[in-house]
C-alpha cells in the first residue's frame, strides 16, 4: 500500500478533518430519507459552489466533497471488500473484493486499463467480448 501518499495526514486535510478519517472510497450507501431530512443535497450543492471558486479545491470531487462535509453530514467507510484498490488495500484482501477500482497508483502512474489487465486476468477476454459486441 502507498502509505507515503496519505495526503490527509498533513496540511489542509489534516486540519480540516480534525481527527476524523479521510474516506478513500468513492462508493457510498446513502440513507436517502436521512439525507433529505438533513437537507444533504442542498448542503452539498452549496458547499460545492463555494469550494469550486478555488481552482485547487476539490481535486478529487467524489471523495473530497463528502470528506470536507463530514462534520455536517456524517459518512462512514464501507469495508474494504466493497471497493478494493491496489494502491490502498492489501493483496490478501483482494480475494474478498466485491468490486475493484483500477485506481491510479501514485507510485507507478500506470494507466487504469493496464492496471485492469494486470489485476484481473480475465479482463482481456471481457474487453475483447465487449469490442466484438460493438
Amino acid at each position: 500500500a502507498t502509505k507515503g501518499y496519505a495526503f490527509w495526514n498533513q496540511g489542509f486535510w489534516n486540519s480540516t478533518l480534525n481527527g476524523k478519517p479521510y474516506h478513500i472510497s468513492a462508493l457510498y450507501v446513502v440513507d436517502i430519507f436521512r439525507l433529505r431530512r438533513l437537507r444533504g443535497g442542498d448542503r452539498l450543492r452549496e458547499t460545492y459552489q463555494t469550494l469550486t471558486a478555488d481552482p485547487n479545491g476539490l481535486a478529487n470531487l467524489d471523495q473530497d466533497l463528502p470528506n470536507y462535509m463530514q462534520h455536517e453530514l456524517p459518512i462512514h467507510s464501507l469495508p474494504v471488500s466493497w471497493l478494493w484498490c491496489e494502491s490502498w488495500c492489501s493483496e490478501e484482501s483482494k480475494a474478498q473484493a466485491k468490486t475493484i477500482d483500477f485506481c491510479n497508483n501514485p507510485m507507478t502512474k500506470t494507466p487504469k486499463l493496464d492496471n485492469a489487465r494486470r489485476i484481473v486476468p480475465e479482463w482481456a477476454e471481457y474487453d475483447r467480448h465487449i469490442r466484438d459486441f460493438e
